[in-house]
């Protein structure tokens, strides 16, 4: 698996790649999210229970349903902007992705821990107060370094940076992250996943948002059609045309 490129710091763009693993004590914590509002939200997401269990057959239990719906409440804009065919196509970009980073929603954390202390900058006026080798990639979109921990923390209101761990115990956290990353993170990019889906930019753009710097522009051309071929695969899942401007 390529490793997105941390984007608050200068360092971020030397991010080397890392393979990622299962986290053996990876198990899923109950949902602060309310029950009825839970449910509420799976009702109105544009994937079924059922069509999300197909995309992902092999996925680690830890990467739950009730996780994705539970966090969905963080972002309302996210899935419920535009037509019903733009909702599905975002949903199917967001999937096509996370599902690229870990393996098929297979891996949770990070592999390589030789990499675990090297995520850390230290410049930061808070550091690293859960350790030096506590802010390495875990989650759908594989959240990694200090710095990212507290933006995305600060903006979900959860303690992030004090609590690494928690965004690969509680499942809702973890896709909390992932959802903090697509709506208001552009990366090497200049707009945002959410805004690429919904403004009609396109897949392509969301590829360069996560990991432009090293697939796009001829970078990786394979990793950049792996992405394609999975939101290809989900959209025709969820009944709707791709688009354009797939590619990056």
């Amino acid at each position: 698996m390529q490793h997105r490129i941390a984007l608050l710091a200068a360092t971020a763009a030397a991010a080397a790649l890392c393979t990622l693993t299962t986290a053996p004590s990876a198990v899923a914590q109950k949902s602060e999210e309310p029950a009825g509002r839970a449910t509420a939200a799976a009702a109105e997401f544009v994937v079924s229970e059922s069509q999300f269990n197909e995309m992902f057959p092999d996925r680690n239990s830890f990467y739950s349903y009730s996780g994705l719906t539970a966090a969905l409440s963080a972002y309302p804009g996210f899935t419920h902007t535009g037509s019903e065919t733009v909702q599905k196509q975002e949903a199917a970009a967001f999937l096509a992705n996370v599902s690229h980073e870990t393996g098929g929603l297979v891996y949770v954390v990070e592999q390589n821990t030789a990499n675990y202390p090297h995520y850390c900058d230290a410049s930061q006026p808070y550091g690293c107060p859960a350790g030096n080798d506590k802010y390495y990639g875990r989650g759908p979109v594989q959240l990694s370094w200090n710095f990212n921990y507290k933006a995305a923390g600060d903006a979900l209101g959860i303690d992030l940076l004090n609590n690494p761990d928690l965004v690969q115990n509680d499942a809702a956290v973890a896709w909390k992250t992932g959802l903090w990353y697509w709506n208001t993170q552009s990366g090497p990019g200049t707009m945002t996943p959410h805004d690429a889906m919904v403004d009609g930019a396109g897949f392509g753009e969301t590829i360069r948002a996560i990991n432009g710097s090293l697939e796009c522009d001829g970078g990786n051309p394979a990793q950049v059609q792996s992405r394609i071929e999975n939101y290809e695969r989900f959209t025709r899942l969820l009944g709707v045309e791709p688009g354009d401007n797939l590619s990056c």
